[in-house]
């Protein structure tokens, strides 16, 4: 199909879109239109299909699918009430997937709603990297914080490597070399290898050492404030292994310099597209079905 073809379609789909009681939905009456059912009775079959595939991937039907009954106009200000379905998008998904792929129109639905799970699966996964980039940005910012106090009560670089690894002992049982062996990072900082999760556990445990420090100037020397990392690191496990998690065996996440990378490359190539579709004139829609 043309692009310009795939855009009309699209929006034809999304245009007749409503919310109801605050969900998204569409009317069955106007989805057989959409994707060229010329009888409701052949549709009805491809409804039935996909409430039956509804019902195996265990979602309530009735969730999906609402009946209804609205007043048609017949002529001369007649109306008669007629039998529709309110569905939800994933309603309209399944009856795509269930339809004749013989009908161009469905053959589209059935593209198009792939392409929209897909972006969602995209979308979802780049918000968890998002919020890895920024725990880990957090992070940054508090051992720097830990270090500028470390280096004031008498500690040097050397020192303050031995209390951070000191802390990924009893966070996570296992050295910062440890882990890095566990979890195959050759090269680079742990954190930029731990989940969201792993990240914010180690924030908050070096959080919680500088308040300490702050709150206790008498802290001073390696020894002594080496002990308070560990016991604030003691401490964070034990939370995490009382709701069940176990740091240290929670897997690798993607190296967070690639993802950012990634994400900034993105971000440009988005940039470029928008300017390009400034420019650009729009093209001619396909007449509605």
């Amino acid at each position: 199909m043309e692009t310009a073809i795939v855009r009309s379609l699209a929006k034809n789909f999304e245009d007749n879109a409503y919310v109801h009681e605050g969900v998204e939905c569409w009317n069955a009456r106007d989805l057989q239109r959409l994707l060229g059912y010329a009888r409701w009775e052949n549709f009805e079959n491809a409804i039935k299909k996909a409430k039956e595939a509804c019902v195996r991937s265990g979602f309530a039907v009735e969730d999906q699918f609402r009946d209804f009954t609205k007043m048609v106009e017949i002529g001369s200000e007649a109306k008669r009430p007629t039998e529709d379905i309110r569905l939800t998008r994933y309603a309209c998904y399944l009856i795509a997937q269930n339809g004749s792929s013989s009908i161009p129109d469905v053959a589209f639905a059935q593209t198009y709603f792939a392409v929209q799970t897909r972006k969602i699966e995209v979308l979802e996964e780049r918000i968890g990297q998002v919020e890895r980039l920024e725990a880990r940005a957090k992070l940054r910012e508090t051992e720097n914080r830990l270090s500028g106090i470390i280096y004031e009560r008498g500690v040097d670089e050397n020192g303050f490597g031995v209390i951070r690894s000191k802390g990924d002992k009893a966070l996570f049982g296992k050295t910062t070399q440890g882990m890095k062996d566990k979890l195959g990072v050759k090269n680079g900082a742990l954190a930029d290898h731990l989940p969201a999760i792993a990240i914010k556990a180690k924030d908050l445990a070096a959080d919680i050492t500088v308040h300490k420090l702050q709150d206790n100037t008498g802290i001073r020397g390696q020894a002594p404030i080496e002990e308070e990392h560990i016991i604030s690191n003691t401490d964070m496990r034990a939370m995490l292994i009382k709701g069940g998690i176990y740091p240290e065996n929670l897997p690798a996440e993607e190296d967070l310099k690639k993802v950012e990378r990634q994400i900034n490359s993105d971000r440009k190539r988005v940039a470029k597209d928008q300017a390009k579709t400034l420019k650009s004139k729009p093209s001619p829609e396909r007449p509605p079905f």
